[in-house]
């Protein structure tokens, strides 16, 4: 049963709007700023001074037929949305229940969102996708078809290219979750075609330099997101944490913390051609250090000044400062701000040639070696074995990386730089597998040869900081206290004070 709603903006013009029970709010609001003139994702439908909800349909948004709604002004950074994918069953291998969790601004696409989802594994192809299918129906060689990706929410199904270039804010999402259901279906159109179609949709839009980019990264079905593609989700949260204030006690902090980095970035490293370093599996460099003799931390033994954990007044206020910084409102950043950011980091990836990795075994041994950005999960593992007395037993390595703690798959392709996020000094874990046996577990892990050559590991001793010399008082503000309780030596006496009284 058809109906009517009437749209009024803020100059009282108005827009008839013909409705069905099945029809979404998001096509009502996208009706009437067509009709209005307006830019449909900068705005919002109220009725009765309270916000829609705009992926309701029409029976379940409560409107009465005739229902006056207002549309008014967003805000123009955009808001967080939680996205849930839901994945067929042919690729829910590798995902918790088949589904896949982040969070997106409310201003990406959803093809943006399937692209970057694909950028999280190697494996993954959602918007590249072929299936063969011959004109006559036989078997045999036939010509490839894009498949294309076809999006479920709450019922309602978007299976062109140009439905998937909708934002969530488009859709009527702008705050809180929402649930996609990946599907697929062979189009009537080659894969070459669809490629072409895809690149001239993204040339017309953001130009040729981005268009050929995203085209290219799509045949060769490399997982590498364009630099449209949203942030990741720890970005997002760092993106609503305020930044640190600045105080008088921070940059004092910083400046006294400078000639300390400065310095330690001049030591030479254990990896560096030198009497210390001797040749390990696949001619590689290595350090080896010897387990420690004692079960206590050589940390703990170190001696310590109790006033290093007074807090002072210098903490207090850095404190306050951080308390008012945490509770004043931060915009998100824009689609621009947010493309430079993400250029700056794969920048900052792309600068680190090598890292110093340091590897401890269970026994407390440790081997210090470096790799370069062409390493990848299967050199680390393979050094390892080569180290091992038993070669043939099982292990695992892991580190933690900015997410948390991270298993490197054995027989993983991925890069230790860019793919595993490794930067700097990382430090790797080894891990015995649930098969190992109790031997290999009760015995030194590494090689004889490899430990006749280790050397103690050296940890530099910190030196106890002196004490503050105590602030000698003075004696004239003590007597003037004193004084002024009525003594004889210094103030007014209190039958003085009463002379003046009537």
């Amino acid at each position: 049963m058809a109906s009517t709603v009437v749209v009024i903006d803020a100059s009282a013009r108005r827009a008839t709007i013909r409705t069905t029970p099945a029809m979404i709010l998001s096509d009502v609001l996208q009706e009437a700023c067509n009709k209005l003139g307006a830019e449909a994702s900068g705005y919002g439908l109220k009725h009765k001074n309270k916000n829609l909800d705009l992926s309701n349909p029409i029976r379940l948004s409560g409107l009465s037929a005739g229902a006056k709604l207002e549309l008014v002004q967003l805000s123009r950074s955009p808001s967080v949305v939680s996205v849930a994918l839901q994945l067929p069953e042919s690729e829910s291998h590798g995902s918790s229940g088949g589904r896949l969790i982040e969070k997106y601004p409310s201003s990406t696409t959803l093809w943006l969102i399937l692209r970057n989802f694909e950028s999280m594994a190697p494996h993954r192809n959602y918007t590249a996708r072929a299936k063969t299918k011959t004109e006559t129906g036989d078997a045999g060689a036939g010509r490839l078809y894009h498949e294309a990706p076809v999006i479920n929410i709450m019922g309602r199904e978007l299976t062109s290219f140009t439905d998937l270039q909708k934002t969530l804010a488009q859709l009527g999402f702008n705050a809180g979750s929402v649930l996609l259901r990946l599907g697929f279906q062979v189009s009537d159109t080659p894969l070459e075609e669809a490629m072409e179609q895809i690149e001239r949709y993204f040339r017309s839009v953001s130009g040729d330099e981005k268009a050929g980019s995203h085209a290219t990264s799509m045949t060769t079905n490399e997982s590498v997101p364009d630099t449209t593609e949203p942030v990741l989700p720890e970005e997002v949260e760092e993106m609503q944490t305020p930044p640190e204030p600045r105080s008088p006690s921070n940059e004092e902090q910083q400046s006294t913390a400078t000639p300390s980095i400065q310095q330690e970035t001049k030591l030479p490293t254990d990896t560096e051609p030198g009497p210390s370093t001797i040749t390990g599996p696949g001619q590689r460099p290595i350090s080896v250090f010897k387990p420690p003799e004692s079960s206590t931390p050589q940390a703990a033994q170190q001696a310590f000044n109790e006033r290093d954990y007074e807090p002072t007044v210098a903490h207090a206020k850095l404190h306050q400062a951080r308390l008012q910084g945490s509770g004043r409102n931060k915009t998100l950043l824009s689609d621009k701000e947010l493309a430079e950011r993400e250029n700056a980091k794969a920048q900052r990836v792309a600068d680190i040639k090598e890292i110093a990795i340091r590897i401890r075994f269970p026994d407390q041994s440790m081997v210090n070696t470096s790799f370069t950005n062409l390493d990848t999960a299967r050199s680390l593992y393979d050094l390892a074995r080569g180290l091992m007395a038993a070669q043939d037993e099982p292990f695992l390595l892991s580190f933690r990386s900015v997410k948390g703690p991270r298993t490197i798959p054995p027989d993983g392709t991925e890069k230790l730089i860019s793919d595993l996020g490794m930067s700097g000094s990382t430090l790797v874990n080894f891990l015995w597998g649930e098969q190992a046996s109790l031997e290999a577990r009760t015995r030194p892990v590494m090689k004889e040869s490899m430990l006749a050559q280790a050397k103690e590991l050296e940890v530099p001793k910190i030196a106890e900081s002196e004490a503050p010399e105590p602030v000698p008082k003075d004696t004239a503000t003590e007597k003037r206290k004193e004084g002024g309780k009525g003594g004889s030596e210094g103030g007014v006496p209190k039958w003085f004070k009463g002379l003046g009284k009537k």
